[in-house]
């Protein structure tokens, strides 16, 4: 069923949006790099507030949770509209609020980061194939190239499509998830192109 504004319940579906945008904007990697620290990850390395970062910056412990933090804002809003009842389609609504509060948070004047994690923890929460899916691709992609913009743009590329075939009434609040995600990424793709983009040594 898709989603429909006049059969769902809206004043419940637009808290849930605005609750979700509220919790996506707490940016696991800024409070994770205040409290044990280390500096602001936007002022080191990629200056990416996310958890690939962070572990440049400050070691797999603080990025560890902060991939935590920032899956668990994609999974909370998701599993709470399905509790409620909401569809598929509305719950990825949901979902997408929490992953742009995570690119434009309010508390951080609206410098966030690029919203992986939490668009992981969207498909996961959604229906856990069409994470798996999209992980498989993640860990394929960076097993050969150490670079995770490049794994997580592919993946994202992936999700829409896995919906389609798995949950169609969710593909398309997925595919604009997955477009914005690529456009956040436009400085990766610029330093892909140009082979300056970071990556991971094999150890």
């Amino acid at each position: 069923m898709e989603f429909n504004v006049f059969t769902e319940p809206v004043g419940v579906f637009l808290g849930l949006v605005t609750t979700a945008y509220l919790l996506g904007s707490i940016s696991s990697a800024i409070v994770v790099c205040a409290l044990l620290g280390f500096p602001d990850p936007r002022t080191q390395g990629s200056s990416n507030p996310g958890a690939t970062n962070v572990m440049r910056i400050a070691g797999k412990g603080p990025a560890l949770l902060t991939l935590i933090g920032d899956v668990l804002k994609g999974i909370l809003p998701v599993l709470a509209a399905s509790a409620l009842g909401f569809s598929a389609a509305a719950a990825t609504w949901i979902g997408l609020a929490a992953f742009i509060g995570h690119l434009l948070p309010v508390f951080f004047r609206f410098q966030g980061g690029k919203g992986v994690a939490t668009a992981f923890g969207v498909l996961f929460a959604l229906y856990w194939p069409l994470g798996v899916i999209s992980g498989l691709v993640w860990l394929s992609v960076f097993g050969i190239s150490r670079i995770s913009s490049l794994a997580s743009m592919l993946a994202f590329v992936a999700a829409p499509l896995s919906c389609w075939w798995l949950l169609p009434e969710a593909t398309l609040p997925m595919a604009l998830l997955s477009a914005t995600l690529l456009a956040r990424h436009h400085s990766n793709i610029r330093n892909l192109v140009q082979g300056e983009e970071l990556g991971f040594k094999k150890r």
